[in-house]
């Protein structure tokens, strides 16, 4: 038996999350039922992390074990014969020694995408979310600041975290912006060692907030020091989160040679 690992896309608008729940349309049990066709056997999935109803991925982990006659690379194209539209595989390997797509995941980058227009946009609405306002750019780069760094983040959780700890490391934050069929799209593009539940969805929205004047900096320092979700802006739909990377300290997905590509 060998372990391979996948790179998976989906869009998660009719997905009830990540994680497999008894009942429901998930990721991991479409996944999962496709698996047994490609093994000729139960086959349980484990994925980088969990994504909750409506958010999206572009570049999901996963992790399984089996026994095939398939050439590792040759089964991103055995699943995507079995898969539905909205969940493709869009890389296979073989995993490197002792690979957990769980526990070895370093650092995941997220993208929350809003936008202001006059009117909702349908080209725009099913991956991004409309917002009140022309919200200053300028403000928002200016507060990235205040998050990038290690921190204690519990005010920046939902209700139900099961976190252990609340401290997180933000490498990276930016906030890019562009003209979107007729729509101001603003990306807010955030790179860390781990996220807690709503995190990016509620730091997205504080930099909303900051941008709109519905809040200050102080609230954001306050926050951390009290760890009060209450001092912060609302938590931003799940609709405009989007998962976009995960690392590892080893390449993951080798490139293919010119034969493996035949």
């Amino acid at each position: 038996m060998a372990r391979y690992v996948l790179l998976i896309s989906y869009d998660g608008t009719h997905f009830s999350g990540s994680q497999r729940q008894r009942g429901e349309r998930t990721v991991q049990s479409v996944l999962e039922a496709a698996a047994e066709k490609v093994f000729g056997t139960p086959v349980r999935a484990a994925l980088s992390g969990r994504t909750d109803a409506g958010v999206h991925a572009a570049g999901q982990v996963c992790h399984l074990d089996g026994t095939t006659s398939v050439p590792p690379h040759k089964l991103r194209e055995a699943f995507n014969r079995l898969l539905p539209d909205d969940l493709k595989v869009l890389g296979s390997a073989l995993a490197p020694e002792g690979f957990d797509c769980t526990r070895g995941a370093k650092r995941k980058t997220y993208c929350y995408r809003f936008y202001s227009a006059p009117c909702t946009l349908p080209l725009l609405e099913r991956y991004a979310v409309r917002v009140e306002g022309s919200p200053d750019l300028a403000k928002m780069e200016g507060a990235c600041p205040l998050f990038v760094g290690e921190h204690d983040f519990a005010a920046f959780r939902a209700t139900g975290s099961s976190a252990k700890t609340t401290v997180r490391t933000i490498y990276a934050l930016s906030v890019d912006r562009k003209t979107a069929y007729g729509g101001t799209m603003y990306e807010v593009r955030v790179t860390g060692n781990g996220f807690l539940y709503n995190m990016v969805r509620i730091l997205a929205g504080e930099l909303y907030a900051l941008a709109t004047g519905r809040a200050k900096e102080e609230d954001v320092r306050a926050a951390f020091e009290t760890g009060k979700r209450s001092l912060l802006y609302k938590t931003m739909p799940a609709r405009g989160l989007t998962l976009e990377r995960v690392e590892y300290e080893i390449p993951v997905f080798p490139l293919r040679t010119e034969t493996e590509e035949r």
